[in-house]
């Protein structure tokens, strides 16, 4: 398995957007909260967050490429259910359907950290004192970060966990990144 800093390397390599940097070390973070809360490998969950758009530069022209390529860079690197988990997130576009606990993780997990981050860059304190409520209203707010898709948070019930406790998961897990 690939350790942390061969993945930083992909990383920077494949990826010349900072943003997409700061989206990848977010969904890091928020997919080893989930591990740890859900008894599951943290380092396999954290690379799989880390990598998922590891490929989103080369595929943003071919969308239906996007998580396949990644999963074929990444195969024999890391085990097959976090390279299915990278295939998976982006299935709306690529086809495939996710199935797993890890392949909503990862869903889910990523998708979060847009909701997340866009509330810190409108609150005064960033996210120092963020709570679940607020981040649940500005969910409500349809024109609040508007790509952000609502429906891919709300996958965390699939793995157990009420949405209130997935924001504060989510807040918690970003949060000891800044």
């Amino acid at each position: 398995m690939l350790e942390r800093q061969e993945a930083l390397r992909l990383l920077n390599e494949n990826t010349p957007e900072a943003h997409l940097i700061e989206h990848a070390l977010a969904s890091e973070a928020v997919m080893r909260g989930l591990a740890r809360r859900l008894g599951r490998e943290e380092d396999v969950w954290g690379l799989a967050g880390l990598l998922h758009d590891l490929d989103y530069s080369a595929t943003k022209e071919d969308p239906a490429r996007h998580g396949v390529t990644s999963a074929g860079l990444l195969q024999g690197r890391l085990p097959e259910e976090a390279v299915q988990a990278i295939r998976a997130h982006a299935w709306e576009m690529n086809g495939v359907e996710p199935k797993s606990d890890f392949d909503y993780a990862l869903r889910c997990g990523e998708t979060v950290t847009g909701l997340v981050s866009a509330a810190a860059l409108v609150r005064p304190d960033g996210m120092a004192g963020m709570q679940a409520s607020s981040l649940k209203k500005k969910m409500k707010d349809k024109a609040f970060a508007r790509n952000v898709r609502r429906e891919v948070i709300r996958e965390c019930e699939k793995l157990g966990l009420e949405l209130t406790e997935f924001l504060t998961l989510a807040i918690e897990s970003m949060a000891a990144l800044r």
